[in-house]
């Protein structure tokens, strides 16, 4: 991983759009400086853009978006969620895998394996979908990732939404990895759609 993901505390944000502004994201550390930027891959055609405007379930879409350094010129990781919640995974540009989060119980529960598809560790959610505890293969918490509420109307009107990131470290890689990138893959997972569930 990257060293500037090695601050143990991160905020992950996505700008304050309209609904059809998808998969965009800053991640900063504590002291909010930009350390990494996260985009949509991909061109969409007319369908998609409109399915996007009026998203309905758009969760279930299949997307991945590139993150790279703050300028988007060094590409760091892709966070590629396949169509439905079972699957998201995190690569590095070269197609090396880093790791997978698998869904064990939709919303509540995902599994995290290695690039060699073996168990690391998991990821607890609580019932509003605001919490997300990452543990380790003993179940010792390894990171805990927060959701903040923004409000109603920037909950169904705007993509933006708020995340801390406060690792408990130190943590071996991949599960660091896994932990700073489970606030985007659980926003593309959870609550893109806006639907209010």
């Amino acid at each position: 991983m990257s060293d500037l993901f090695k601050t143990p505390v991160l905020k992950v944000e996505q700008p304050r759009r309209g609904p059809f502004a998808k998969s965009r994201y800053k991640v900063m550390d504590g002291e909010g400086t930009v350390l990494a930027v996260a985009a949509e891959t991909g061109d969409h055609g007319r369908g998609e853009t409109l399915r996007h405007m009026f998203p309905g379930k758009s969760d279930l879409d299949p997307r991945a978006v590139l993150l790279t350094d703050p300028e988007g010129t060094v590409p760091l990781l892709i966070v590629d969620k396949a169509g439905g919640r079972m699957l998201t995974s995190v690569r590095r540009p070269d197609g090396e895998m880093v790791g997978t989060f698998r869904t064990e119980r939709i919303g509540r529960r995902y599994l995290l394996h290695d690039g060699a598809d073996e168990k690391i560790g998991e990821v607890e959610v609580d019932l509003p979908r605001q919490n997300f505890t990452v543990v380790d293969l003993d179940g010792g918490r390894v990171a805990h990732v927060r959701k903040k509420w923004n409000g109603l109307a920037t909950h169904l009107l705007t993509t933006a939404d708020r995340y801390a990131v406060e690792i408990t470290d130190p943590v071996p890689e991949p599960l660091r990895t896994m932990a700073a990138m489970t606030a985007i893959a659980m926003d593309m997972n959870l609550h893109e759609s806006k639907d209010i569930t």
